[in-house]
């Protein structure tokens, strides 16, 4: 396998996304003791913050979900649509840029990677043009097998680890005031409304059944972006690609 290929390899986009997700979900002011409890409404009796911990809680304990991402990070926006799990599991797509798409699919130990032109193009700037060439001829429309315990690929994708994304979510320390009764992806929600400095968070929580986070707003600082959790605890569709597209990088001899 070329240089080349492997430089590209190398630079998996999830870690971006990753890290800014997770920035996302870690916000607010320690130790504050927020909004004010209220009888009326859902969660009768809780204040903002209070009830902002029992959604986290709930969604905590979720084994799978499916992750609806629009972010601002410092290598520029990211779109991603990923189902994932508490098992390793995980299937979808990301979009960094305006173009440039990333198909990911892991099961376990394995993951399978697939990317459009548009991204090989882009994460091979640099190369020469003969390089190019060399890397979409063979990747192009190729899924491209790897061990996911490789440390190449390890931190990219712990976007697929339910339980790391979820580790991340703070508890308790919030000053969320209640806000209104909304409808998010056609379920009831109440609004959590939080400021530090110049910088709006909103937190959308499932007022039926399960006290599910459903969405996460950021307006404002240096990443703003927004994030859906949809599809609670339904099965990943990480099914493994047809034999002949894809290409194992161990059979290539890549280090």
């Amino acid at each position: 396998m070329s240089s080349t290929v492997s430089r590209t390899l190398k630079r998996p986009a999830l870690a971006a996304l990753c890290a800014a997700a997770l920035a996302l979900t870690a916000c607010g002011p320690s130790g504050s003791s927020g909004g004010q409890a209220k009888d009326a409404g859902p969660f009768p009796g809780l204040s903002g913050p209070q009830i902002a911990d029992k959604a986290v809680k709930a969604t905590k304990k979720a084994v799978s979900l499916t992750l609806d991402a629009n972010l601002t990070t410092a290598d520029g926006p990211i779109k991603a649509f990923v189902a994932l799990g508490t098992k390793g599991r995980c299937a979808g797509t990301m979009t960094m840029g305006s173009t440039g798409t990333m198909e990911l699919i892991r099961d376990g130990k394995l993951a399978y990677m697939r990317f459009d032109e548009s991204f090989l193009r882009e994460q091979n700037k640099g190369g020469s043009p003969e390089e190019t060439e060399a890397v979409l001829k063979m990747l192009k429309g190729r899924w491209v097998k790897s061990d996911s315990t490789d440390p190449e690929f390890k931190d990219g994708l712990e976007m697929c680890e339910l339980d790391t994304l979820l580790s991340e979510f703070e508890t308790g320390v919030n000053s969320a005031e209640r806000g209104v009764e909304t409808t998010v992806n056609g379920k009831k929600a109440l609004t959590l409304t939080e400021k530090d400095g110049d910088t709006t968070y909103r937190f959308y929580v499932a007022t039926e059944g399960e006290p599910h986070l459903l969405k996460i707003e950021q307006k404002g600082g240096e990443e703003p972006g927004t994030m859906s959790f949809l599809d609670y605890d339904k099965p990943v569709p990480a099914k493994k690609p047809a034999a002949e597209d894809i290409l194992d990088l161990d059979e290539l001899g890549a280090e």
